[in-house]
């Protein structure tokens, strides 16, 4: 597929405030995806991109080439651009990463070139959640949501679900299951657009204040244990008084 799709697809989703416009939209791109596309795809129609940290800042995207006149690029060369971008380690690696990026924004029209900047930053508005992209894959694949969702918080990783539920479907999704060690991915309150809409949903409500802090998960097995953020990070070294104090 090319990145122009994808890119009008994340701007039509932006465009309206209706989640089924918006789940319908999602789920047409994530069934057009080729099968070696599915992971990159849906991560990049959530926001995101698979690799976690690519060395790639505001800076680096201030100056980039001129964009191409047409669009040429797709799913599977920008992820595999990002991929080399994020393990160019050692000397030479900055003009490696520099390289890099330039060969990828000259390839890619002025929206697309938009686009690539809002995913390298984690900056990408669009309305697209990841729960809206988990019902989107549910429905191309045509499987219950509930299972979608359920697979995607046992794995941790929705491009992964969604690559197993549209090669295999139920099947795939079978394969997800707790398993320590594994990060599970949190349960988060659903989002509205502004108070009036949260109202709508919640019926008469309460406003809380609550204490901010490091939400954590704590993996056990025997004498071995695991500590991740909310994101999914392994920090184990860097809390070893947490690690003490499982249980």
């Amino acid at each position: 597929m090319l990145l122009a799709e994808l890119v009008a697809a994340s701007a039509d989703v932006a465009a309206t405030r209706s989640r089924t416009a918006k789940v319908a939209r999602l789920a047409q791109v994530v069934a057009a995806l080729a099968p070696e596309e599915v992971r990159a795809g849906v991560a990049f129609l959530g926001g995101e991109l698979r690799q976690r940290q690519t060395g790639v800042g505001w800076r680096t995207l201030a100056d980039v080439p001129p964009p191409a006149a047409e669009p040429r690029l797709h799913v599977h060369e920008v992820d595999a651009a990002f991929a080399r971008i994020a393990t160019a380690a050692g000397r030479g690696s900055r003009a490696l990463r520099r390289a890099e990026v330039d060969a990828l924004f000259a390839a890619a029209t002025a929206a697309e070139q938009h686009h690539l900047r809002a995913l390298a930053t984690g900056e990408l508005r669009q309305g697209a959640l990841a729960s809206l992209v988990a019902d989107a894959v549910a429905d191309a694949a045509g499987l219950p949501r509930d299972a979608v969702r359920r697979a995607t918080m046992l794995a941790g990783d929705l491009g992964e679900v969604a690559a197993a539920a549209l090669a295999e479907g139920e099947a795939g999704l079978a394969r997800f299951r707790l398993q320590v060690g594994r990060p599970v991915q949190p349960m988060l309150a659903s989002t509205a657009a502004d108070v009036a809409e949260a109202l709508d949903r919640t019926g008469e409500a309460a406003v809380d204040v609550k204490l901010d802090g490091a939400r954590v998960q704590v993996h056990r097995d025997g004498s071995d244990a695991a500590v991740f953020t909310r994101s999914l990070d392994d920090v184990t070294a860097r809390l070893p008084e947490v690690v003490a104090a499982a249980p």
